[in-house]
């Protein structure tokens, strides 16, 4: 798709204005302000949000295939059902967004504040995290088989039923998280905070995985085990 032809610029928009300049080529908004706009089902793919203003935007069941975000503020936004697939986030902040039901097909966040966001029942074949803010998130059936994660911080995030066998880990945390049903087979979990998962009682969602050796005293001195070298 061609970059967008057409920018905006430093204006507050309402849902007509933004439905005004639905069709034709994509736009770019930049430094423009929606907070609180309700934009639910409109079309916009291929649009470009830089340096937004979205907290409490509604992007209930909008198209956003193939978007691009960057530098965006949009605490509390919302894209119930919003078709996300391809869209790219960027050094963005989306703290306590909701992404219920959203398609995240190939969607990729890096850099982003995602704290507290809830993802539950969203489709997220192939979604990529990278040096990402997930803490306290909501990320129930989440899959990211043989993904290699990079600066993912999913500390107390809801992980229930997850899929991490054969994942690698590199400057990331579990600390705290509800793990419950996620498996973790062949996973490389060397660059992992595990402060507080129940690795012990879960060994055949964990078999094959790969430890540290001061992670494996971290998980033994959780159940009143001491390691002392000889």
């Amino acid at each position: 798709m061609n970059p967008p032809s057409r920018t905006i610029e430093g204006q507050t928009l309402a849902r007509t204005d933004i439905a005004a300049l639905v069709g034709g080529e994509p736009v770019r908004l930049l430094e423009c302000e929606l907070e609180g706009v309700g934009i639910g089902k409109l079309d916009l793919t291929g649009w470009v949000f830089e340096r937004c203003r979205l907290g409490r935007t509604d992007f209930g069941g909008t198209t956003l295939e193939l978007t691009r975000w960057s530098n965006c503020r949009g605490g509390n936004a919302i894209f119930r059902g919003a078709n996300l697939e391809d869209a790219a986030f960027s050094s963005s902040d989306f703290n306590n967004a909701s992404f219920r039901s959203a398609v995240l097909a190939s969607t990729g966040f890096e850099d982003c504040k995602l704290t507290g966001a809830d993802f539950t029942d969203a489709r997220m074949l192939d979604a990529r995290f990278a040096n990402t803010l997930l803490v306290s998130a909501r990320l129930p059936g989440l899959d990211l088989r043989k993904q290699h994660l990079v600066g993912v911080d999913l500390s107390s995030a809801d992980l229930a039923n997850s899929d991490f066998r054969d994942a690698s880990f590199e400057q990331c945390s579990l600390r705290e998280a509800n793990i419950e049903g996620a498996r973790f087979e062949n996973a490389d979990l060397r660059g992992a905070d595990l402060g507080g998962l129940d690795i012990l009682g879960k060994p055949g969602r964990f078999r094959g995985a790969v430890i540290s050796a001061a992670q494996a005293e971290v998980v033994l001195g959780q159940t009143g085990i001491k390691v002392r070298a000889r």
